[in-house]
């Protein structure tokens, strides 16, 4: 019997584009690096940069950049088993500009349809879902069918085994409103233990933007890890005590607000604040994160260390250009925690314009 994955994930993938000129927007750069790309693909590649058996369960278009997703999953040494092409559909491109340190548009090209939504519930493998260490699921993968069926498939499959998390990864363009992803979110949170997101995101999942009451909320749809990163103030990590969600009426989940946690105990809650670093390029930071999570979850370190060390990576990730190349080691993040310079060079740096 094959080894299980350490870490599954499941959703996006396709090529990022971005520019090889800091400061400028797309009509004045001059020259672009391609990099692997797509959010869950990005957390599988973190996540093998620490040694972990990772797969990504998506789709790309058969065509001369869905081969070099292939190539470029195997070089980083992510299993593409699970990876197969849609005939039609192109494989999408991303481009962003970079605008240090806050401000990097992205321009998504996913028409007429991105391949990773024509993820399809009979082409699951069931097995290594509920046989993976964590199995990672996004909300983009919610937004179309018959990615949004698989989707839920596969998270009632998993039975709620940890380590499942849900990438709370709203994407206003890929959703008709936020009412809309909100309401599929609530779908997905009662099957799963961990669920990861920023302020906006968490709004649109419970409908909270303050950190502790988007936990509270969370824990109500019965997680029992909620991370909610803050962006310059760090992140919050709420673990909820008792082994058994809270259930509600019938046979559902407590509502958001619902008094206490987890039969009325008061969660764990860890704020880490973030690690300074000169950032370049801040859109690889959350899937670094992501992938360090992933990490120091299976490791099983206290959740305080788990976050400084997730906190760590993804900041060493917005220093660099790429998403997917910038994934640093465990040594490269647990220098930066214990002060050393770092190296910097090659295609993870860019030129000021």
């Amino acid at each position: 019997m094959p080894e299980p994955f350490e870490v599954l994930t499941m959703g996006r993938i396709g090529v990022d584009l971005y520019p090889q000129q800091v400061g400028v927007g797309l009509d004045e750069v001059e020259s672009f690096g391609k990099y692997l790309g797509g959010s869950a693909s990005n957390v599988a590649v973190a996540a093998a940069r620490y040694g972990r058996r990772t797969a990504v369960i998506t789709r790309t278009g058969e065509d001369p950049f869905g081969t070099f997703l292939h190539t470029a999953l195997r070089g980083y040494g992510v299993d593409d088993r699970y990876v197969t092409p849609v005939k039609g559909l192109p494989t999408p491109v991303t481009f962003c500009e970079i605008f240090p340190p806050d401000d990097f548009p992205l321009y998504f090209y996913r028409l007429p349809k991105a391949p990773d939504l024509e993820i399809y519930p009979g082409e699951l493998d069931l097995d290594a879902i509920r046989d993976a260490g964590v199995f990672w699921v996004t909300v983009t993968g919610l937004s179309e069918e018959p990615s949004r069926t698989a989707t839920l498939a596969a998270l009632q499959a998993r039975g709620r085994r940890d380590i499942t998390v849900l990438d709370l990864d709203y994407r206003p363009m890929f959703w008709p409103s936020r009412e809309e992803a909100r309401r599929w979110v609530q779908r997905a949170l009662p099957h799963v233990t961990v669920a990861v997101g920023n302020l906006d995101e968490c709004e649109t999942a419970v409908g909270e933007r303050e950190p502790l009451a988007a936990a509270q909320a969370l824990h109500g749809f019965g997680v029992k890890l909620a991370v909610v990163k803050q962006g310059p103030k760090g992140v919050l990590a709420s673990l909820a005590r008792g082994d058994d969600p809270p259930q509600g009426g019938s046979g559902g989940w407590v509502p958001p607000g619902a008094e206490g946690v987890w039969g009325g105990s008061s969660p764990e809650v860890s704020t880490v604040k973030p690690v300074p670093v000169d950032v370049l390029n801040g859109l690889g930071a959350g899937d670094a994160f992501g992938g360090a999570l992933c990490h120091g979850l299976l490791a099983g370190w206290d959740i305080e260390r788990v976050m400084r060390f997730a906190n760590a990576a993804g900041a060493i990730v917005a220093s660099r250009l790429a998403c997917s190349d910038a994934m640093p080691t465990a040594a490269e993040v647990d220098g930066l925690l214990a002060g050393e310079p770092r190296a910097t060079g090659g295609p993870r740096e860019a030129t000021s314009a």
